[in-house]
């Protein structure tokens, strides 16, 4: 059921549940009961996107307008860029064969594994 938001002329604005097929008529004001007229104060929200696309535009707007504070990085991110287990793409700087074996394809060729 979606929220409405209607005005009381004596008590101001208040939002109510209200099946779609009752959203033009009027509705009784909580506080005081009289008839209350809907009216648009906020702009509509929806639940039409799946919730990874939601939280990606929630990063993005919180991005755009109060970004992320050093303390805030730094207890989200402990191992920094490209740790796999923090939620990142795991690194490619080092590769492991099937028997064990270390490869370092982005590191200078002379020098050797440890």
């Amino acid at each position: 059921m979606p929220t409405y938001e209607y005005f009381c002329e004596d008590c101001g604005d208040f939002s109510a549940l209200r099946p779609m097929s009752a959203r033009n008529e009027a509705c009784p004001c909580p506080r005081c009961g009289t008839a209350a007229y809907r009216v648009l104060l906020s702009a509509p929200t929806l639940a039409t996107l799946d919730s990874a696309s939601r939280s990606a535009h929630a990063t993005n707007e919180r991005a755009a307008h109060a970004p992320m504070t050093s303390a805030e990085y730094a207890t989200r991110h402990k191992h920094g860029p490209g740790c796999g287990c923090c939620g990142g793409k795991p690194s490619k700087a080092t590769l492991r064969a099937p028997d064990g074996s270390k490869a370092f394809p982005t590191k200078r060729p002379w020098m050797i594994s440890h």
